[in-house]
């Protein structure tokens, strides 16, 4: 079974009845996505199927046998312990021996919420046969676009690489507001290829400062606006990185468009915006500007400087770039 920000398809009844589904990680909603699709799978093989939590620090042999036991009405039960980090020393063994040996329409669940603490626990589990571990791995700022073209997958739909990005700028960085936008998306264009232009129409008024506008700015040799945008977004707590890409995309797209690579499905808006900013260039300012992007992006992801610093003397370089002409 794969992570929830990769896995394409609903989960079987097989994969978790009769065995133990060990979540982990800090990424809390991640790991409770996980814990609600084990219960929808075992609520869809069995409506009449109990449902049932208990945290790992009240757990014994006991409680965890009262807990899988048959019902009255049905013998399929779901079994959710939250904060395995917490379960006491005592009832370690009584745990491990039943998740190597679990009872057969149980899914047993257990969450446990990353760091140090517990991790003798995990070790013993995951050398277990009957356990599958999900990772609930953090999403980190620059990840956040792979998120929501994941996101889209998992529900059948293709969003651009760019599309996410914007996207990303006008929710912001929770994963539970993400997801439930590219939902939105998914389910307002069904079937159809989400590119900037559809997220721009739903989400671009949410987002206060667009990284795309920053990147107009500096192409349109508007250095003052650029600049002013640039550190009102750093400030906002915008990742760098999520700019620079933005300004790479801009670039290549003018770059392309310079060079009478044309794209005839291009909105009217954009190809009016690249007419405007072709003006101020030539293809050798462009080629300049391509390398000191190159250079700027080496300089984030080496972390050799300052960030903020990086971004501020791109803009000035490309400014001059266009207007050596």
């Amino acid at each position: 079974m794969s992570s929830p920000t990769t896995r394409l398809r609903p989960m079987r009844a097989e994969e978790v009845l009769g065995r133990v589904i060990l979540v982990t990680g800090k990424e809390e909603y991640l790991s409770a996505r996980t814990v609600d699709e084990v219960r929808q799978t075992v609520r869809a093989h069995d409506p009449e199927a109990e449902i049932s939590e208990a945290g790992a620090a009240e757990l014994t042999l006991a409680t965890l046998g009262e807990l899988s036991a048959p019902s009255l009405f049905s013998a399929v039960r779901c079994v959710v312990v939250r904060n395995l980090e917490n379960l006491p020393d005592e009832s370690v063994d009584g745990l491990l021996a039943y998740a190597a040996e679990p009872a057969e329409e149980v899914a047993l669940v257990l969450v446990h919420g990353g760091g140090p603490k517990g991790s003798g626990v995990l070790t013993k589990l995951r050398k277990l046969g009957p356990v599958t571990e999900v990772k609930s791995p953090e999403i980190k700022a620059w990840e956040m676009g792979g998120f929501a073209t994941s996101e889209a997958k998992r529900r059948g739909a293709n969003l651009d690489k760019r599309a996410a990005e914007v996207l990303v700028v006008a929710v912001g960085h929770d994963l539970r507001s993400l997801a439930a936008a590219v939902d939105q998306l998914v389910s307002d264009f069904p079937g159809e290829r989400i590119d900037e232009e559809k997220v721009g129409r739903y989400f671009g008024g949410r987002a206060e400062v667009k990284n795309y506008e920053i990147a107009d700015a500096m192409l349109a040799g508007n250095r003052a606006l650029a600049l002013q945008e640039l550190r009102w977004a750093i400030e906002s707590g915008t990742s760098e990185v999520y700019i620079l890409s933005a300004v790479t995309g801009q670039l290549r797209s003018l770059a392309n468009h310079v060079a009478g690579n044309r794209d005839g499905g291009m909105p009217g808006w954009k190809l009016k915006n690249l007419n405007n900013q072709a003006r101020g260039w030539t293809p050798q300012g462009l080629a300049r500007a391509i390398r000191a992007v190159a250079t700027a992006d080496a300089d984030l992801k080496g972390q050799s400087s300052d960030a903020s610093y990086t971004l501020e003397r791109l803009v000035l370089t490309i400014a001059s770039y266009r207007e050596a002409h």
